[in-house]
């Protein structure tokens, strides 16, 4: 039963963007909400949070539209609306006009945030939490964070958890939360509060949860690299638990996250480029090769991946943005993108990656990913691709080829289509390098000629080709249900976790 239910929640995590999953979250979230507030759970009526929730989101939306024109960056009203429904929990629902105002210059000073206060058009604060720090300093309004109580906790910690599952950050939710607790008890102590009150207000009656989940997470405003992402978390947490003031700025949850978000600006990838579409070649029949043209101040790590945006009409649930390997290696003049494309039942996202024209401009952030080769190059590696998990190792064996970096590794590329195979003259040139490649047909191999292997990759098969597999480190890329099924062939064969590396791979 329980593998069946991780089994369906892989699924469903596979088929949405974070992004998706997230407006979601908040949106069902504020409907719990609405039906509680009908029956006086919260300090404010179920009209109030309404009038409320239209005012924040028409605020965000028209500033939003402005800025958008103003410096002619498409506009993402899924972002938009996100924002909105965060700020939604974190100022109690208007009741006078002045509320009203209040909570109408927050929504604005969210979205306008995003634009002005940018360097290289990344944007450095949390939206919501900067226009609530800004409305506090100049007295126009303060967040009340009424989000977070037993009511509400429930909805929080299951929406949440898949959230930080879905990025794969649960771990950097757990270091902020283990740091804030001592923290928080720290100060309890020396303050010689009650203690037993202090922790249920950090367990049930507090907005905690959801700041972890929601704020904490965003990923456009905290570090891409995990080491960076643990020191971000733990900074937060002593932030978030202690109790200080400077002058007319006070610890608040915003104040913790904002000074958060400046440290992760430092140690992230700090722009958001603007690349411009060159050529698309077909590799497969459903294969596509995309070319753009890239900054020469571009610089990464062969098999690190891009935040891709491709505006256009009518998204579906999976949104305009997505997460996708970058195919082409740091010694190229080309940044490429290697997708796999089913032109009846693809994405929204993919097929206005299909109909893109020559010189026409879509926006790659968030450069991150720790798929990449170790330092120690005499280390022995396997690389294990399926379908089109192929793209960081092209980009691997492109760059080693550039460079005449000798290295020992073993390629297992595996399709289920003899025609899907792609990249093969990289891997041909990089095999002077010691990049061997093995080419396994899961199926249709039946009346053709076939020189690799036939059939899935087995233990006899990694055993046959790699004899010394016990001391080699495995790299696996593909769909998830793939990279989960060879992980649990390699443990089977002896091989512990710390020798197994998994990129970061959301759904096709």
């Amino acid at each position: 039963m329980f593998v069946k239910a991780t089994k369906l929640i892989d699924e469903f995590l596979n088929g949405i963007t974070m992004y998706r999953l997230m407006l979601y979250f908040l949106i069902f979230l504020w409907g719990e909400v609405f039906i509680l507030s009908i029956f006086n759970i919260f300090p404010f009526s179920f009209l109030q949070l309404t009038f409320s929730t239209i005012a924040i989101l028409l605020s965000c939306y028209i500033t939003n539209k402005l800025f958008s024109y103003i410096f002619k960056i498409p506009a993402n009203l899924e972002s938009v609306y996100i924002s909105a429904l965060i700020l939604v929990f974190l100022v109690l629902p208007a009741n006078t006009i002045p509320e009203l105002a209040f909570i109408i210059v927050a929504g604005s000073l969210a979205m306008a945030s995003k634009y002005i206060l940018a360097i290289n058009k990344k944007h450095i604060f949390n939206p919501a939490a900067i226009a609530v720090f800004i409305t506090s300093l100049f007295s126009l309004g303060y967040a009340s964070w009424w989000i977070g109580n037993q009511w509400t906790l429930p909805v929080i910690l299951i929406g949440g958890l898949l959230i930080a599952k879905k990025i794969k950050r649960l771990s950097m939710v757990l270091g902020f939360l283990i740091i804030f607790s001592f923290a928080t008890l720290a100060f309890s102590i020396i303050n010689q509060s009650d203690l037993p009150k202090t922790i249920y207000r950090i367990l049930v009656d507090s907005p905690i949860l959801f700041f972890s989940f929601v704020m904490l997470l965003e990923p456009l405003t905290s570090p891409t690299v995990k080491k960076m992402q643990i020191i971000y978390a733990v900074l937060v947490g002593v932030l978030a638990g202690s109790q200080f003031n400077i002058g007319p700025i006070y610890s608040t949850y915003e104040t913790a996250l904002i000074l958060g978000n400046i440290f992760a600006y430092f140690v992230s990838f700090r722009k958001r480029l603007v690349l411009e579409f060159k050529e698309k070649i077909q590799m497969s029949p459903n294969i596509y090769e995309f070319i753009f043209s890239a900054p020469k101040s571009l610089a990464f790590l062969p098999g690190q991946y891009f935040e891709w945006t491709v505006g256009h009409r009518r998204p579906d649930s999976r949104g305009v943005r997505r997460y996708f390997t970058i195919a082409s290696a740091p010694t190229e003049n080309n940044v490429r993108l290697g997708v796999r494309i089913d032109s009846e039942k693809g994405s929204s996202f993919k097929k206005a990656l299909l109909n893109l024209n020559v010189g026409q401009k879509v926006y790659a952030g968030q450069l991150a990913g720790d798929f990449v080769l170790p330092k120690n190059k005499s280390q022995k590696l396997v690389f294990i691709a399926g379908g089109i998990g192929i793209t960081p190792f092209r980009s691997i064996g492109k760059y080693i080829t550039d460079k005449e970096e000798k290295r020992d590794i073993i390629l297992f590329y595996s399709n289920s289509e003899p025609e899907s195979f792609v990249y093969k003259d990289i891997f041909e040139k990089a095999k002077e390098y010691g990049f061997k490649t093995i080419y396994v047909l899961t199926k249709n191999y039946e009346n053709i000629k076939w020189d690799g292997h036939k059939g899935r990759l087995t233990a006899e098969v990694i055993k046959k080709e790699v004899p010394d597999f016990a001391s080699r480190t495995f790299y696996l890329s593909g769909p998830s249900k793939m990279v989960e099924s060879y992980k649990k062939l390699l443990k089977e064969l002896g091989i512990r976790n710390h020798r197994i590396v998994t990129d970061y791979f959301p759904g096709f």
